[in-house]
């Protein structure tokens, strides 16, 4: 007499041929849920050509992929000081041209430690171990010398409790280029005697560095103390 075997606990896992699942056959509303953002190294299933072969892929390269569908001059968030406090100065080294043409930052509420002070960037072609502060090498309209890019033009950000500092962007053209590297400035601040100035107070903003170079670093400081509070981001705008 043949003896029944017990197979309740045995556990096979059935193979497929391949493409032998049609998609209506898939159901994937009962998964679990991820429960967090999607990060690079996360895997999908793509067909590969439409040609029926299924294979993996990260999301790293969904995000490229998107990437090229964006044509140039689309604007990326690059880098952010984050929230500032009490520092000498703030500086940006990502500078990349195989991405981007022309930059823009962005000052929020950019308060000096000191009162009456110019706001300045400075550039540094050196990837940011230097920092031309050589008064000379940069032009301010209606100023034929300075020591930097004359962000606030001649009304002097005030640091008493009711005033609040630099807010604005200024845009940054072609610094990968071996030319002179303009820059246009364009703020609202408080002054130190209370007085909210728009345009640099006289609108005659244009800035510009003296100096052909390959400009890839940026340093924002006050021309005397520190940069009490405030935030400065860095966005690129992409060539391709």
């Amino acid at each position: 007499m043949t003896r029944a075997r017990d197979i309740a606990n045995v556990t096979v896992t059935p193979t497929f041929p391949d493409g032998s699942i049609n998609i209506a056959d898939l159901n994937i509303d009962g998964g679990t849920d991820i429960g967090a953002a999607l990060v690079d190294a996360d895997l999908m299933v793509v067909d590969d050509g439409a040609g029926g072969t299924n294979k993996k892929a990260t999301m790293s390269r969904l995000a490229t992929y998107m990437s090229t569908k964006v044509g140039g001059g689309g604007t990326e968030f690059v880098a952010s000081t984050g929230a500032i406090s009490d520092a000498a100065s703030v500086a940006f080294t990502q500078f990349d041209a195989s991405k981007y043409d022309n930059y823009i930052f962005y000052f929020m509420y950019v308060k000096p430690a000191s009162d009456n002070v110019n706001f300045y960037g400075q550039v540094s072609t050196d990837g940011g171990s230097n920092y031309d502060s050589t008064n000379g090498n940069y032009h301010v309209n209606g100023t034929t010398d300075a020591p930097a890019f004359h962000l606030n033009r001649s009304a002097g950000p005030g640091n008493n409790t009711n005033e609040y500092g630099v807010c604005g962007t200024m845009e940054l053209f072609g610094p990968h280029l071996t030319n002179y590297t303009y820059a246009i400035p364009h703020v609202i601040l408080q002054g130190y005697d209370g007085q909210i100035f728009f345009g640099n107070k006289d609108d005659n903003a244009a800035t510009v560095h003296l100096v052909a170079a390959d400009v890839d670093a940026i340093k924002f400081t006050f021309s005397s103390g520190n940069i009490a509070s405030g935030e400065i981001i860095m966005f690129g705008i992409k060539n391709a």
